[in-house]
């Protein structure tokens, strides 16, 4: 009689889900009412239509109806995987890449191509090294994208892009629509605030998921090393603060999210005990109690957040700080500095760091800080094989160096490597160690907000052009004041897509505009020079990437910086002030540059002008580094972020 009964349960219940299945089918294809409900739970592939006007938020599923999206349709964004089954063998040093799975984000568009729309909306943001299609063709017609592709419009191809060094980026996608004449400004932020802050503003910036799958790691968790590795796994509790970033964040505002960082990020609580965490502990505590500086001769107090505080800090950083420099790895990515171009920076550092007497310790018990001396600029120059458009080979040869020194010595996996820190100036540096080494302090030239970069962990690297190794302060200054004749300068290749709406604005717009593409090749490039020299505000605008060596050498040739680059972490932001001597503008105000310029009253001009000066020196390298000189700035950067970073195994 049981065995019965338990068949005709079992019967019935198959029956029943059965016609359940056959009801979900049928509203959803048939789109019967209430079809919505059922879709937003069940599928990914329609969307449905209604007028609403907020977001609403299933699970992984982000619905979103804006009344003035193309079509007034609604459109979702869903988390789905695909898998890549491509056998790829790169020549490395040592080591031959294994295939892997990847994930990615797709996005359904009402009836419209899948690939095609996510390259689109990818492009609608700022356009990272990882993002790249063609911005030569692409220039700025960012609100004709999602037309193009949605009305079965022709597509473009366009060749993939390239670095500043002239090599092409990674896996670049290959349609983009090809027009001359930038369209007006405004129509480009109607569509960007309609289309992108609806997509991207919900999207988690820690995670990335609209990467491209060539930056992408064999697939692994962050933080679950491979089987045969020796880096252990870091504590869950001790993931990144999530800390929300506006689609577009101001100076001010990014000032408010390095505070809240300071007050709340922690990293990985160490696994045993050390000295070292206590003396990080008591620093803390002294400069959260630094003494009133009332008049210092060497710092010039309006151009600080908080000079007391920066004072104090310095003070302990000159008086505790130990580094240690792992000796491990080859030549040329390693322990091979290069001290001219663009990506200088990192190559200085190198040098300075490795020959200091006083902050490097034989000791690593001691240490406070653990240096990984390799060059992201030489990683590329050795590995990067042309035409693959992949950097996975480059991401796995900075994860066996990561293992190799985590199974030889035990002080990453003490921390998780939140002691750890690397200084790269190269594009592709953050997407490069963004999963081996994302608990890392990262001090990166490209430091954009919205790729990743950690407030009060990840450090601005200052981005200086080098042009004479042998003395690097060459040509410093400019003319005074009154003899700069130009009222904005700007000169450069067509990279990225706001140079070219900048250009289409100003270029032989306005003789006091002095706004050109690339100049003429002069000797020494005196051109370019004797024009930062003799304008009033030089205008940084970002390129392929936030960063531009265009800011340090603004401050150099004492010209008050323009900063055209939405998301750009200006160097030493926990200690300067940016808005006490530079002009910062969104990248939608470019249309009204010049009225913004001569709205500036000329006292105050003076006054950014003076400023300039004061903090010229903590932009200059020095063959032997002297105090507040950028060398020691980039090294209290990394040192401030740790003091206020660090955790003890007791805490």
């Amino acid at each position: 009689m049981g065995q019965k009964f338990v068949s005709l349960f079992t019967k019935s219940l198959l029956w029943l889900i059965g016609i359940t299945l056959g009801v979900i089918l049928a509203f959803q294809y048939l789109e019967l009412p209430y079809s919505n409900v059922l879709l937003s739970l069940f599928s990914a592939c329609k969307i449905p239509k209604g007028p609403s006007t907020d977001a609403e938020i299933l699970n992984n599923v982000t619905i979103f109806n804006q009344p003035n999206s193309i079509g007034e349709h609604a459109f979702e964004v869903v988390s789905q995987t695909r898998m890549s089954h491509e056998n790829v063998t790169y020549p490395r040093t040592g080591f031959v890449l294994e295939p892997g799975s990847e994930s990615n984000k797709s996005i359904g568009f009402y009836e419209c191509d899948n690939s095609s729309i996510v390259d689109s909306v990818k492009r609608l943001g700022n356009v990272s090294a990882t993002q790249k299609a063609g911005d030569r063709s692409y220039n700025n017609t960012m609100d004709l994208i999602l037309l193009t592709n949605c009305s079965g419009g022709e597509n473009f191809t366009s060749k993939p892009e390239e670095d500043r060094s002239g090599r092409p980026y990674a896996n670049s996608p290959e349609k983009a629509p090809a027009y001359i004449t930038p369209p007006p400004l405004s129509s480009i932020a109607k569509v960007s605030r309609n289309i992108t802050n609806a997509v991207l503003s919900r999207l988690d910036n820690k995670t990335n998921s609209m990467k491209e799958e060539s930056f992408r790691p064999p697939q692994k968790d962050g933080n679950t090393p491979g089987k045969n590795s020796s880096i252990d796994s870091v504590p869950k509790e001790n993931q990144d603060s999530n800390i929300s970033v506006p689609e577009v964040t101001s100076i001010s505002e990014m000032n408010k999210l390095l505070l809240q960082s300071h007050a709340s990020y922690r990293s990985a609580r160490p696994k045993w005990s050390s000295p070292v965490d206590q003396e990080l502990l008591q620093a803390r505590s002294k400069i959260e109690n630094a003494p009133i500086v009332k008049n210092d001769p060497n710092l010039y107090a309006h151009i600080y957040q908080n000079v007391s505080i920066f004072k104090r800090s310095y003070e302990l950083m000159e008086k505790t700080l130990k580094v240690y420099i792992y000796r491990e790895g080859a030549k040329p990515i390693l322990h091979s500095p290069f001290l001219t171009g663009i990506y200088a920076s990192e190559g200085w550092f190198m040098k300075l760091m490795e020959a200091n007497k006083r902050f490097v310790t034989n000791d690593p018990k001691k240490a406070h800080l653990f240096y990984l001396p390799f060059s992201s600029r030489k990683l590329e120059e050795a590995l990067y094989v042309e035409g693959s458009h992949s950097h996975k080979n480059l991401i796995q040869y900075l994860h066996d160096y990561v293992d190799m020194i985590a199974a030889k010595h035990p002080f990453w996996n003490r921390t998780g490597g939140a002691d750890h820190f690397l200084v790269g100036c190269h594009d592709w540096a953050p997407s490069e160690t963004k999963l081996h080494m994302e608990k890392c302090i990262r001090a990166l030239c490209n430091a954009d907000v919205k790729e990743g970069f950690v407030f009060g962990k990840d450090v601005s690297l200052p981005e200086t052009y080098v042009r004479n190794a042998l003395n690097p302060t060459r040509e410093l200054g400019g003319n005074s004041a009154s003899k700069r004749t130009n009222l904005a300068f700007f000169a450069g290749s067509m990279h990225g897509y706001v140079r070219p709406i900048l250009l289409h604005h100003w270029e032989n717009k306005d003789p006091d505009m002095k706004i050109f593409g690339k100049l003429p090749k002069s000797k020494g490039n005196r051109n370019y020079i004797q024009y930062m020299k003799s304008s009033k505000y030089c205008i940084c605008a970002k390129g392929y990437e936030v960063n531009s060596p265009r800011v340090v050498e603004a401050i150099f040739y004492e010209c008050v910086p323009v900063i055209i680059s939405d998301n750009f972490v200006p160097p030493f932001l926990e200690v300067l002030d940016w808005e006490s001597f530079a002009v910062i503008i969104m990248e939608k105000d470019i249309p009204n540059l010049k009225h913004i310029l001569t709205s500036i009253p000329e006292k105050r001009y003076l006054r950014l002008q003076m400023r300039i000066k004061k903090v010229q020196h903590h932009f200059l390298w020095h063959n032997n580094p002297i105090k507040y000189d950028i060398f020691h700035m980039i090294l209290h950067s990394i040192w401030y972020n740790r003091v206020f970073s660090a955790i003890s195994i007791d805490t």
